[in-house]
């Protein structure tokens, strides 16, 4: 028998197995995982003792750092689920279950976020209070909690009492009897077993994103006037197809209805660009019908997100949890939209009536409706339901033990049957999804059987149709071009001085389809036509750059090469069915010249040119976008050997030579043309724990980060390079024996609050090393103005905490908040007025934050916990 086995299943993923410890180890969990394992044959059915379940992993390895190329890495709530349910190793009297625990490792931020990320996942919002806070009284709010304990079979446990951790830094350790595993690099590993050694990279490729498991193929969506275009009717587990979502075309605007794994296969399979998605419905946090939020963020403005405040609450927790973020930044990323449960809400013009439905966590399938000649027409998605057998026997009328009330399950019940044009229902079965069979007297016109893996049953067919993946149902249809509508906002926004009569005269041109992989424009063709994106995705490729971009509605492709008679300098290729509006460049050229816009176009077409070639502005960022950053940017230069800094508020974009980042004397990155620097402090308010220093004579832009903060595409492309390089610094290890270091002991075992002092670690460290360096008074006092800054912000978060869940001492603990900041005044006075070393700054703020948090703030974080709160 082999005693390693490796297996590459796709980008980003591998499969370390050894067979004779019963080992084997998922390395890398993003989207859809498990749907991998199973095309692969590491996922199969079996049977142990007789009983049925399937074989799958033992272990998950997880990605060092939480996102790629802009995608969640470390989704382990489905492989986790899998090992539980699937394999038996959580079921009660399950010849698998036989004490022996899923095990995850990894770094352990990391298992921590995990853990947090897994226990959301499993139940939302995991108390009274948090349900108060989400905008429920506290009657309905004991009610939603004896439904949480029903499904959790009367216990909310947190994922350490289910799973097994090993944390894995930078020295070797034994993963089971003889196996070693030791990190060789960021996300580079090797394992060991006897004399063999593998090792597995799970890095992925510059701009690939994680493969999809299934093909979908090219469609081409009508922009109707009220429509349904199924973009998913499968389960968590379906191999085949996505999982159960929809889209809403409302004139001719994109509305998602959810947004599951793969979601960029699907927008591009059904040519939609993310640019033309205007919002998202969610009707819950379960990964199936979550994870392919971070592909809406990669639009160039903030898409609409429409839910209740509990759904929304529960989906911001998980988020925050699984990236390590404040969930106050969801609001950065999403226009956010609160829905009223139970009422007709008005989304301009289309009504939305979210209903509830019992399930582990917050879940509001939803009924959209359009008037229209001859009444309303509506569409209703009922997704995640629970089947009338099961909620049947969840009724109890005491209101101490878990259940479901006679009333709720009858209102629930009229809910679910209220009669629709077309009616999508989750017929998953089992504890937390709904039957066919329910539906047999539903008076709907149409009803559609979705999320489930299964082919339908005769009995099933009988009661409801299929919905193949691009297949449309139209409610209204549209006697309006509304493709012409979005190019006269996307001139609008592009020309803005111009009036609406004189943008009527580009709009007078012909709109022209491509089929997917048309190549619209040849690099080093002089340009004869100028294409304005109106909907599906364009790549750009150009053969001195290693930049691939993806360009979607709004996209003005070809304009330099077409006003000044150049060849083309990139190749632009369709990636789906692409709608655009050509403008011939003879044309287009006299329009600029009568406009008098030559010049003015010209300068910004340099930068805009310059800026699609960076990885950070490539990627779905329409022209007009790209125009405001360009008119914002201001130039700057700078000489050989210069620390560079662009200012607190700005981020830096290298337009010409090289710069090297250093901690220390240590090189941890060469940065060239195309590259940035300054996003910590500018984008995160976080000290940079790093300097940049120009390697030569150097041209740069400064861009402000206000302006990049409202662009979603590029906030979240800061924010992965900020976690990556602050991964970097920590691995240097190049901090003196005067810093304060931070170690896992700290812990309070609460998620957000050990970020915070990890932040405040930070800070106070950049203190210290200004004192070391003999830094002047102005930049001593700007190090100490973030440290009390941002220490009076934790301070009044931990006490709100602390009073929300009634902390008996939460008085005394603020009282002490206040000596610490008495204290810190104390410190700033003595490094205006005296000489104070390095070290008595260290060993002030030793005591300052270290013994808090070991004495203090360990004292109630027991409390916490007990209330569900990690």
């Amino acid at each position: 028998m082999a005693g390693l086995i490796k297996v590459d299943v796709a980008a980003g993923l591998a499969w370390v197995e050894v067979p004779e410890q019963d080992l084997r180890v998922l390395c890398g969990c993003p989207a859809d995982s498990v749907k991998h394992m199973m095309l692969r044959g590491l996922i199969r059915p079996t049977k142990v003792g007789g009983v049925a379940c399937e074989t799958g992993p033992t272990a998950i390895l997880l990605s060092d750092v939480m996102i790629q190329n802009g995608a969640f890495c470390n989704l382990g709530e489905f492989p986790v689920l899998q090992m539980f349910y699937r394999q038996g190793m959580l079921l009660p009297g399950h010849p698998n279950n036989t004490g022996r625990r899923p095990l995850l490792i990894g770094r352990n931020e990391q298992l921590q976020a995990q853990f947090q990320y897994i226990y959301r996942g499993n139940y939302g919002l995991i108390s009274v209070e948090e349900l108060m806070e989400a905008g429920l009284d506290e009657a309905h709010a004991h009610e939603m909690m004896r439904l949480k304990l029903r499904f959790a079979f009367g216990r909310i446990q947190h994922p350490r009492e289910l799973l097994d951790t090993k944390a894995l830094d930078d020295a070797p350790i034994e993963i089971a009897d003889g196996v070693s595993l030791r990190r060789i690099a960021l996300n580079v590993f090797e394992f060991g077993y006897q004399d063999e050694r593998v090792q597995v990279d799970i890095n992925l490729p510059p701009f690939e994103v994680h493969e999809c498991p299934y093909t979908l193929g090219f469609h081409q969506i009508p922009r109707e006037y009220f429509a349904v275009i199924h973009s998913g009717d499968g389960d968590g587990w379906d191999i085949r197809r996505p999982s159960m979502g929809a889209i809403l075309v409302f004139q001719g605007r994109i509305f998602l209805i959810d947004a599951g794994p793969n979601l960029i296969y699907s927008l591009t399979s059904l040519g939609i660009g993310i640019n033309e998605v205007e919002g998202i419905f969610h009707t819950h946090s379960h990964d199936d019908h979550f994870a392919g939020l971070t592909t809406l963020i990669r639009a160039d403005r903030r898409i609409k997100y429409f839910a209740t405040p509990m759904v929304r609450a529960a989906v911001t927790k998980k988020l925050a949890a699984l990236l390590s973020i404040e969930e106050e930044d969801f609001s950065d990323y999403f226009e956010v939209h609160d829905l009223v449960l139970g009422q007709w809400n008005d989304v301009g013009g289309l009504e939305v009536r979210p209903i509830f439905s019992p399930h582990p966590v917050e879940t509001t399938p939803f009924y959209f409706r359009v008037l229209a000649e001859g009444g309303y027409r509506t569409y209703a998605h009922l997704a995640d339901i629970a089947g009338l057998d099961i909620l049947q026997g969840m009724i109890s009328e005491d209101p101490a033990k878990p259940g479901l009330s006679l009333a709720r399950m009858e209102q629930v019940v009229a809910d679910y049957f209220e009669p629709a044009d077309v009616k999508k229902v989750d017929i998953g079965g089992g504890l937390i999804h709904g039957e066919a069979k329910d539906f047999a007297e539903d008076t709907s016109r149409k009803i559609i059987l979705s999320h489930t893996a299964l082919k339908l049953t005769d009995a099933q067919k009988r009661i409801g149709s299929g919905a193949s993946f691009g297949t449309v149902d139209v409610l209204v249809r549209s006697y309006r071009d509304f493709a012409r509508r979005s190019a006269w906002e996307h001139l609008a926004s592009y020309l803005p001085g111009i009036g609406d009569a004189h943008l009527q005269v580009l709009l007078n041109c012909p709109l022209e389809t491509f089929n997917p992989e048309t190549i619209l424009i040849r690099e080093g063709a002089v340009g004869n036509d100028i294409y304005l994106v109106l909907t599906g995705q364009v790549e750009m490729l150009a053969s001195d750059s290693q930049v691939r971009s993806l360009l979607s509605a709004g996209a003005l492709l070809g304009e330099l090469a077409g006003l000044h008679g150049l060849p083309s300098m990139e190749t632009y290729r369709a990636t789906s069915y692409v709608q655009a509006l050509r403008l011939s460049a003879d044309f287009y050229l006299e329009f600029v010249k009568r406009n008098d816009l030559f010049a003015d176009i010209s300068r910004l077409m340099e930068i805009r040119e310059f800026l699609s070639r960076t990885w950070l502005f490539g990627e779905v960022v329409s022209t007009g976008t790209l125009n405001r950053i360009a008119n914002q940017m201001r130039p700057m230069t700078a000489d050989t050997g210069k620390v560079l800094s662009p200012g607190e508020q700005n981020v830096a974009l290298i337009r010409r030579g090289d710069a090297l980042r250093l901690v220390g004397d240590q090189e941890l990155e060469t940065l060239t043309p195309g590259d940035f620097f300054g996003e910590e402090t500018a984008m995160f308010e976080t000290p940079s724990l790093s300097r940049v220093v120009s390697s030569g004579p150097m041209e740069l832009y400064v861009v402000p980060a206000q302006t990049l903060k409202n662009i979603p595409c590029v906030r979240w492309k800061l924010f992965e390079t900020f976690h990556r390089r602050s991964r970097a610094c920590t691995e240097a290890q190049v901090v003196s024996g005067g810093d304060l270091i931070w170690r896992e002991e700290y812990s309070v075992n609460i998620q957000r609050i050990d970020n915070h002092h990890r932040r405040l670690f930070e800070m106070s460290n950049r203190l210290i090393a200004a004192v070391r360096l003999g830094k002047g008074t102005a930049e001593m006092s700007e190090a100490l103005d973030f440290l009390k800054g941002y220490a009076t912000y934790h301070f009044s978060e931990e006490e709100t905490l602390l009073e929300r869940y009634g902390y008996p001492e939460e008085a005394g603990h603020a009282a002490k908040h206040r000596r610490l900041l008495a204290q810190l005044h104390e410190l700033t006075e003595r490094l205006a007025t005296t000489t104070v070393t390095a070290g008595d700054v260290a060993t002030f703020l030793q005591d300052w934050i270290v013994n808090h948090i070991l004495i203090e703030d360990r004292r109630y974080a027991p409390f916490i916990n007990a209330k569900g709160v990690y």
